[in-house]
């Protein structure tokens, strides 16, 4: 499968790495795809750089993976026709950064994945991996097991996708609804980023225990 990525920061190569991982060729989309040549170079031919446009027409499956600043002008340059019809995995989260920790900018009636959803109709949203730091995205390991992400989107085919991503980068998935649970999904990764700042480490995820 092609996927390509919106946004060339570190979550975005680092889920561009697993995807590649997993046998996918990958594209990133980048305001200056140039500074992906060694993220490009790594990749023996499975990975290129181009603009958002660019990416967002590669890809079979997208992913946003941008800060939230930058979600709404990306979306722009990438094309709301290029990401009709297509699975589109939101790993946004609406943090304000003008205090420290940061907060969230939306939140209770309204989240980052119902606002990319309304910005593009015609695609399949799925939030997934925003509860967690990008170095622990792909294969993470930790003594009790695997952690959980959680998964919310309103197209049942589109979550089945991200579900088979989720798994086999080696995590536990469990769907929780619609995207409104965005509105739950955000403040959890609140809580991540809280502990991190903390106690100044990123080595923690969550899991859900059952009895």
């Amino acid at each position: 499968m092609k996927a390509g990525i919106i946004g060339s920061g570190e979550v975005g190569q680092r889920l561009g790495d697993g995807l590649i991982g997993l046998g996918h060729e990958v594209m990133i989309g980048s305001r200056d795809p140039a500074k992906l040549a060694a993220w490009v170079g790594r990749h023996s031919g499975a990975a290129s750089a181009g603009s958002f446009s660019d990416a967002a027409a590669y890809g079979e499956l997208l992913v946003i993976a941008t800060s939230w600043a930058g979600t709404t002008s990306a979306i722009g340059m990438a094309g709301a026709k290029n990401f009709a019809g297509k699975t589109v995995i939101d790993v946004t989260n609406p943090l304000d950064f003008t205090s420290t920790p940061p907060k969230l900018a939306v939140g209770c009636t309204d989240s980052a994945g119902e606002t990319i959803q309304r910005m593009l109709p015609g695609a399949k949203i799925v939030k997934a991996f925003n509860i967690v730091g990008n170095p622990l995205m792909v294969h993470p390991e930790f003594p009790g097991g695997r952690p959980t992400m959680f998964i919310c989107g309103n197209d049942d085919g589109a979550k089945k996708t991200v579900n088979g991503i989720v798994t086999a980068f080696g995590w536990e998935s469990i769907d929780i609804g619609g995207i409104e649970g965005s509105r739950l999904l955000e403040p959890l990764a609140m809580l991540w980023i809280t502990y991190y700042f903390r106690t100044n480490t990123g080595n923690h995820a969550f899991k859900l225990l059952r009895k």
